[in-house]
């Protein structure tokens, strides 16, 4: 389905707010949002709280369908969607359903927002950019001035991130593969590339000095860790080798992790058991 251009409106933080036909299944607090923020459509899915027992999944199924047919004036052609899955597990068959829909609207899911860890893994293997947050909260940064200790669980891809992915992560991030150019990963915690690193890595974020960088081949784009900021040496070595970037007073720097076992700075990585050095 197409949505007619010339009946699309310029909405700017609006909200589509057709009623959707009562049945047994859908109680009142079953609903699924869809607004449409400076050209992104956020599609709000209902928190598992706000979800009746007796609701399934196909409840959920026809009312985004119902929603989205009766929401097409609201967005632009081809515009970008950020789905807000909260506290809901979505697999990759769930996903798949939810980006068809989408398509057939002329609707695109670009980015998808989830406190789940197994959702955030299966949204990333899937091609999307994820945000894994620690609790349901709205798409925002972190406060600069937020200290609190990371008590999130790392987060395990085994995938490329291909160029234009963001992957964004309240814990460790862990990619078993390569971050190619144009692939951004930020953690608040440490960010361990088992490949070749030659996107963006922001470890730390957004206040803490004390995590780190380790690739099998660090080529980056920028390397970040807090506020500090580096960038890979134009010359690349004659022979790469696994490398950890740390902070130091001086600023961001990059050494060879088999050096870094006799330095204050190496603590144990949040590397799977079978992976880590003896």
């Amino acid at each position: 389905m197409n949505a007619d251009s010339s009946s699309t409106l310029p909405i700017n933080a609006q909200e589509s707010a057709d009623p959707i036909p009562a049945t047994p299944a859908q109680q009142p607090k079953l609903q699924i949002r869809l607004k449409n923020e400076d050209g992104v459509v956020k599609l709000i899915l209902p928190t598992e709280s706000e979800t009746p027992a007796s609701a399934s999944w196909n409840d959920l199924w026809e009312q985004l369908q119902q929603r989205l047919q009766s929401g097409k004036r609201f967005w632009q052609p081809l515009a970008p969607v950020h789905l807000i899955a909260n506290d809901r597990l979505l697999d990759a068959r769930q996903l798949q359903g939810i980006n068809d829909a989408l398509t057939e609207a002329s609707l695109q899911l670009q980015l998808v927002a989830t406190s789940r860890r197994q959702t955030a893994v299966a949204a990333a293997t899937a091609g999307y950019s994820v945000t894994q947050q620690a609790i349901i909260a709205p798409l925002s940064p972190p406060s600069e001035t937020d200290s609190t200790p990371i008590l999130v669980e790392p987060i395990y891809l085994q995938m490329t991130v291909r160029s234009g992915m963001d992957i964004r992560h309240q814990g460790n991030v862990i990619i078993m593969g390569d971050v190619n150019p144009g692939g951004e990963i930020f953690a608040a915690g440490d960010i361990i590339v088992w490949g070749r690193l030659r996107g963006i890595a922001h470890a730390g974020y957004p206040n803490n000095p004390q995590c780190l960088i380790m690739a099998l081949q660090m080529e980056p784009t920028q390397l970040r860790i807090a506020d500090r900021v580096a960038r890979a040496p134009e010359t690349p070595p004659p022979q790469f080798e696994p490398e950890i970037a740390y902070v130091t007073p001086q600023g961001i720097r990059i050494a060879r992790a088999v050096d870094m076992k006799t330095t204050p700075y190496l603590r144990e990585l949040a590397l799977p058991a079978a992976l880590r050095s003896e």
